[in-house]
């Protein structure tokens, strides 16, 4: 009888889980959709001399965004509560992201796209946070792996859509945008509230409450943000550097890279697949799994004499990178309690946000140092792999924050 509840009870949070999923790809979709339309904008703003490296800067600008103002969002989601938050940023999200299409100034787009950064700030953060809130452990891995699989589809097709668009008109693009308001009617009708597992709101804890049931977790933060910082900076070694890889080992032509890259990068489905199967093993395995692929991956590519060889070592790193960002999230969760896991998710994206700012800069003082790309590629995939072996060494004992359920 008790499994039959659960089960119905899972089955009421599904239009939520499918709601929390399309909000978490908000992010991504406003970095994917741009990169098709980057030329055509440049054409536009052919008169602008500052227009080669400002149109980049503004593609990239909620990236620094997000880092400033992910820890604040974690304070507001913690003390005002999630659903608000998260449908005010989805909204600000619509409404500044199509924004650009009725501008024509270079500087009034990359005000938008900074303000794009804090909308996307409140949602991840409190995305993160409703995934620990409305599931249990095994719920959670079921929705992150979702999401897993479901984003390298949504990016195809967030490419195909951009380049058509911007094919168009230069700022068509930016309607695409739009997609943020079916979300947010989305939101309000199927999105609540979460409850403590006493029943206490966010609301009940801020008014009634002196203090939180539990001290603020100092120790277990800071060892978050170091891991997440860590763990992103290697993320994205070879989706910021990996074109410069290829052609230390002889492919030149860009089309020629993105056909070698594209077997390879389904691999992050398995790399999802992997992460959903070695659900009941403990978080300290599947991190050290985690940097431990991306680190041979990337040290294989920083050794690769040819581009089979390149190929073999990138799907490594691919499926690494398939089960990275849904571990460190189940990983950082399961370590915050429900008064402070706003906060604890709000740093989590602060430092994976700075982890992709600083990755490129990092590769190159280690190309300065080695003297070769593919050999900080190896550099990076060393300390991968040192990670990997620190984190097997590690005595876990800490226990998974309990589930909490959604108030009606």
């Amino acid at each position: 009888m008790r499994s039959l509840i659960d089960f119905f009870r899972r089955l009421t949070l599904v239009p939520q889980g499918i709601t929390i999923v399309a909000a978490g790809f908000l992010p991504v979709f406003a970095i994917v959709s741009m990169f098709p339309a980057i030329p055509a904008i440049i054409d536009h703003f052919a008169g602008d001399p500052d227009a080669r490296w400002k149109v980049p800067m503004m593609v990239s600008a909620p990236g620094l965004t997000i880092a400033l103002i992910a820890p604040f969002a974690g304070f507001f989601v913690d003390r005002f509560g999630r659903r608000r938050l998260l449908i005010g940023a989805t909204l600000l999200y619509g409404v500044v992201g199509t924004a650009p299409f009725f501008l024509d100034g270079l500087n009034a787009l990359i005000v938008c796209r900074l303000l794009l950064g804090v909308a996307e700030a409140a949602i991840l953060t409190s995305v993160n946070t409703l995934i620990a809130d409305y599931w249990d452990d095994r719920g959670r891995k079921d929705w992150l792996f979702l999401q897993g699989v479901c984003g390298p589809f949504l990016a195809s097709g967030v490419i195909l859509l951009s380049g058509a668009a911007s094919s168009i008109r230069w700022n068509s693009i930016f309607l695409v945008y739009a997609v943020a308001f079916p979300i947010f009617l989305a939101m309000i009708a199927w999105l609540h509230e979460p409850r403590r597992a006493d029943g206490a709101t966010i609301a009940d804890i801020t008014q009634k409450e002196k203090a939180p049931a539990t001290r603020f977790p100092t120790a277990s933060i800071a060892l978050i943000g170091v891991v997440t910082l860590v763990a992103s900076a290697l993320y994205y070694v070879f989706i910021i550097s990996g074109s410069l890889a290829w052609r230390e080992v002889g492919v030149m032509d860009p089309a020629r890279i993105g056909q070698l890259t594209a077997i390879p990068s389904l691999f992050v489905i398995l790399g999802a697949l992997i992460f959903r199967l070695m659900g009941n093993m403990s978080h300290k395995v599947k991190l050290a799994t985690v940097f431990g692929l991306l680190g041979v991956g990337l040290a294989g590519i920083g050794l690769a004499p040819d581009w089979r060889w390149l190929t073999a070592a990138l799907i490594v790193q691919q499926t690494g990178a398939g089960m990275a960002v849904a571990t460190i999230i189940l990983w950082a969760q399961s370590m915050l309690p429900f008064e402070h896991r706003g906060r604890g998710m709000g740093i989590w994206t602060a430092c994976f946000f700075f982890g992709q700012f600083s990755s490129p800069w990092l590769v190159h003082q280690a190309e300065n140092l080695v003297g070769t790309m593919q050999g900080a590629f190896l550099a990076a995939g060393l300390v991968g792999v040192i990670a990997a072996f620190i984190i097997g060494l590690v005595r876990s004992t800490h226990t998974p924050a309990p589930s909490i359920a959604p108030a009606e």
